[in-house]
């Protein structure tokens, strides 16, 4: 997902984007849905939360 993307959903959501990195944004994100900010902290690449709509973008950041 791009960052225009990500600002979007922030945005709908009622949160100031800022000059927030993409990572931080996702977090608030996900702390303002009721979910764990673990955006881009999986270990290993390994994460349960196979609804997650970050997932794929997640994965690929921490198997780099």
């Amino acid at each position: 997902m791009n960052m225009t993307e990500v600002r979007s959903i922030a945005l709908d959501k009622g949160i100031k984007t800022g000059k927030r990195s993409k990572i931080d944004l996702i977090h608030t994100i996900q702390r303002t849905e009721g979910n764990f900010d673990c955006f881009a902290t999986a270990a290993n690449g390994e994460c349960d939360q196979m609804g997650c709509q970050w997932r794929e973008d997640c994965l690929g950041r921490t198997q780099h």
